[in-house]
């Protein structure tokens, strides 16, 4: 059946195209803001590891019943937890301390901006990492 001479698609084309384009950026785009919030995320995870495992090497050594004995407190964890936070730029150290005198636990966060602004992806996250390391003398 032969198409009727009035009906004109030409350029329907370059529609679908330039949509399917936009779709791409805007998913590329997306993606590069995902992959910096999973980096920032493994570096806030990284400094609040640093930051207990300091925390762990500040304990008091005593001699107990001629047994050693390594205490952590609390100020000791919170000194060397902000001397190694000292050198992260953004990251705050939200809580350090010790429960039970030989397990330090931090807590460390820091917001997180998108390099790439977007209308899918929000202006910035809070994220936060808490990590436990324990002293033992042997």
């Amino acid at each position: 059946m032969p198409r009727p001479a009035h009906v004109d698609d030409e350029g329907s084309v370059l529609l679908l195209t330039l949509g399917y384009a936009l779709l791409a950026i805007a998913l590329v785009l997306v993606c590069v803001d995902a992959t910096s919030l999973y980096l920032a995320q493994k570096r806030v995870d990284a400094a609040a590891d640093a930051a207990a495992l300091a925390g762990a090497d500040g304990f008091t050594l005593t001699i107990t019943d001629g047994e050693p004995l390594a205490a952590l407190t609390n100020a000791g964890i919170r000194a060397q937890a902000e001397d190694i936070l000292a050198v992260y730029d953004d990251t705050v150290l939200v809580a350090a301390g010790t429960d039970d005198g030989v397990s330090a636990r931090v807590t460390v966060s820091t917001l997180w901006r998108p390099p790439v602004l977007s209308i899918f992806v929000p202006e910035g996250v809070a994220l936060e990492a808490t990590a436990t390391s324990r002293t033992a003398l042997r």
